[in-house]
């Protein structure tokens, strides 16, 4: 609300819309080190798989031996296995309090003023799916809504395609992990596609939070993907 009064003379009607923008951003810029270590768990992923798979080929009948030699090429490596989870879960708190900044009606049992705001006439507290339901959906609803939702899904088509040029198949870039983690990683790879529908139900506060942090995400994996290269994986010593 603060950042809503502060740009409100310069941006007019659309400051509260502008402020959650911002606010995004804001939020996505304090966790790029969190993006980056994303990036180089993926890499790391990506470059230890051959030698994984050769691994459980050699040792499938010793779960043992098949233990320690993967353990043993992660220490030499100098790869942790859960890099990747790590940074999820770190930011799953900060992202889902931002969240809820632009989808509860009330915080801290007051109503959510953010939520009586507009753009181009369209309440931020409101949501397509309701209009569509209760048949209140205006030409300037259909218009913000359209346009946020196909700008998701056309996000998420960039991202699919960013995803299959950096690691290939997910189940493949996975194949180092339980079979319970690979199906989640092929489905978690559709989640901006999931996103896109989300943004129908919640409502447009929360639309302008998603299509902003869709947005972010993909140009701060395409960056990252330039920034970061791929190191050479040692060779996986046979044992006798």
């Amino acid at each position: 609300m603060a950042l809503t009064d502060l740009i409100e003379p310069v941006a007019g009607g659309a400051a509260a819309a502008l402020a959650v923008i911002l606010l995004t951003l804001g939020v996505r810029v304090l966790l790029v080190p969190v993006g980056i270590s994303q990036a180089k768990a993926q890499r790391m992923r990506k470059r230890l798989a051959p030698k994984l798979a050769e691994l459980r080929r050699r040792y499938e009948k010793k779960p043992e031996v098949l233990q320690r030699k993967t353990m043993e090429l992660y220490s030499e490596e100098g790869a942790n296995p859960l890099a990747g989870c790590l940074p999820l879960l770190l930011q799953a708190p900060v992202i889902s309090l931002v969240y809820g900044i632009f989808l509860l009606p009330t915080i801290n049992g007051h109503a959510n003023a953010l939520l009586d705001f507009s753009l181009a006439g369209v309440p931020l507290g409101s949501s397509f799916a309701h209009g569509l339901v209760t048949a209140s959906v205006s030409g300037a609803s259909l218009l913000v809504f359209g346009l946020i939702i196909v700008g998701i899904g056309i996000i998420a088509w960039f991202s699919r395609m960013l995803q299959l040029k950096l690691m290939g198949d997910p189940a493949v870039a996975a194949a180092d992990a339980p079979p319970a983690l690979q199906r989640m990683t092929g489905v978690l790879s559709f989640a901006p596609f999931i996103t896109a529908v989300i943004a129908a139900f919640v409502p447009l506060a929360a639309s302008l939070y998603l299509l902003t942090t869709v947005t972010w995400t993909l140009g701060e994996r395409w960056i990252l993907s330039r920034v970061i290269r791929d190191e050479p994986v040692r060779a996986v010593e046979t044992e006798s």
